[in-house]
């Protein structure tokens, strides 16, 4: 079998922001120590910084005495429903900081309180350390009547799929959507877009494996790996968006083929000219600018936002 291709996107916005992430860094950025991981991942986070959207307010605290929070209040509440934020990152970095003005706006477009969770990272902090985190912050969030909409990028967008099964498991009512930013869901590594995409830029299916070795999750634990669900009724609405050039991509195309077989409601766009942790990249292209804006409307629909 030939290796595959190194496929390449042509929209000019999306090129240079491909350019400025490889400048933070090195080609074999993976066999670096995880300190060094997280220190060029806070850089670059930070190049892309924005200011917050006029009259954001944010708050810090800790949920169940150990789980740190950031509370997004944007200037116009238009619902009471609120969104639950989980970052990407594999799992072994990003932070409340690393997804701050992208949580910001996504508030502010959807006119909702947003929640983020700097949940545990590994190698430190194995699974399901991650998601027990974020389920501890939904259930205070669903104890107190909210309704909630998830909202995850990458690992981010595998503890808000997983959130939602382990709710739907427990029979807990409130979650009103679900929204999947190029989710990684448990694919198989071998075949689709993991052997297409294997040499994607940005995200590579080596790397998609080496997360998956530092969290030590089970393998077919459909909390870790929804695409292992027997069954998938009940779920709550979804809007799934993945990135063409991402070994990922066909992660969420068939979760959301298996979510409409099922009957449940959903939305999917593929953006056909970007790449994986395009989220960032929202400024300065327009394939990832319209991206953004129908992550912002799904969660301005789910929320019930006016």
């Amino acid at each position: 079998m030939t290796s595959p291709e190194h496929p390449m996107p042509s929209e000019a916005g999306i090129l240079q922001f491909m350019e400025i992430c490889d400048s933070f860094y090195p080609p074999d950025a993976v066999t670096a120590s995880i300190t060094q991981q997280r220190e060029w991942y806070d850089a670059l986070c930070a190049r892309f910084d924005r200011p917050l959207p006029e009259g954001m307010q944010t708050t810090d605290r800790l949920v169940s005495g150990t789980i740190p929070v950031r509370r997004y209040k944007p200037a116009t509440i238009r619902t009471a429903t609120n969104l639950l934020y989980l970052h990407g990152g594999g799992f072994v970095v990003g932070s409340l900081e690393s997804h701050h003005a992208i949580c910001a706006e996504i508030a502010d477009h959807a006119g909702a309180e947003l929640i983020s969770v700097d949940y545990r990272l590994a190698p430190e902090h194995r699974w399901p350390a991650q998601t027990d985190d974020c389920f501890s912050v939904l259930k205070q969030l669903l104890a107190e009547k909210k309704s909630v909409v998830l909202i995850g990028d990458s690992a981010g967008g595998n503890l808000a799929a997983g959130l939602a099964v382990r709710a739907n498991a427990k029979g807990l009512s409130g979650i009103v959507g679900q929204i999947l930013i190029y989710p990684a869901l448990g694919g198989d590594l071998i075949s689709g877009s993991y052997q297409e995409m294997a040499e994607a830029p940005g995200l590579t299916t080596a790397d998609v494996a080496y997360y998956r070795t530092i969290l030590q999750a089970p393998e077919g634990d459909p909390v870790s790996g929804p695409l292992a669900l027997s069954s998938v009724t009940g779920l709550p609405p979804a809007f799934i968006t993945v990135a063409h050039y991402d070994p990922l991509r066909d992660d969420g195309r068939n979760y959301a083929a298996r979510l409409a077989q099922a009957g449940v409601e959903v939305w999917f766009r593929e953006e056909p000219q970007m790449v994986h942790a395009w989220l960032r990249a929202r400024h300065m292209s327009e394939g990832a600018r319209a991206g953004f804006a129908a992550i912002c409307a799904a969660a301005r629909r789910f929320a019930g936002s006016r």
